[in-house]
């Protein structure tokens, strides 16, 4: 059975990790997300943060994807469920939803709204997997871990600049 920890403590060995990953202590970290039944990797470069549902207050006329606004500590985000964004199902709004913000350097005041957050991963325990076809652009490559599952790299820049992104109105 594995070891339970308090959510304080996962908060600061979270936080520790980024810490030291920002500081060049860890290499080639990269964040992993839970979007519908896939998982998704993104560098720990390209994350601003992944933060708890907050409120999201709906928008007219948008797309079923763009769930709406949320403000996180004082600034508006427009909230996008990655999953059906993708067209899959939509995201369950539970405790364990989370909204991935992108970096700063990115200049975009955008959350996706992903399954949950599932940790650091090292980018040495992946290995090169098979692209599909049919991958969006947004897909940077396939991965796969030591148990054989395979993990999508997503590419914030090419996602948060797709046309079909950027057109959330009916």
């Amino acid at each position: 059975m594995s070891k339970r920890i308090s959510l304080k403590e996962f908060q600061e060995s979270l936080v520790q990790r980024l810490t030291s990953a920002k500081t060049g202590e860890t290499q080639r970290a990269m964040l992993g997300v839970q979007v519908g039944r896939e998982f998704w990797l993104t560098d720990l470069a390209d994350a601003g943060e992944i933060v708890p549902l907050p409120a999201i207050t709906p928008v007219p006329l948008a797309k079923p994807w763009f769930q709406g606004l949320a403000n996180i500590r004082g600034t508006l985000y427009s909230v996008v469920d990655f999953s059906a964004f993708q067209g899959s199902e939509p995201t369950p709004l539970i405790a364990e939803a989370r909204l991935l913000l992108p970096n700063v350097r990115f200049n975009s005041s955008c959350a996706l709204l992903v399954n949950r957050a599932m940790g650091l991963k090292s980018a040495e325990s992946f290995e090169p997997g098979q692209m599909v076809q049919d991958s969006p652009p947004w897909t940077a490559g396939e991965l796969l871990d030591s148990h054989g599952y395979a993990w999508k790299k997503l590419s914030f820049g090419d996602l948060l600049n797709h046309p079909r992104f950027l057109d959330a109105g009916i």
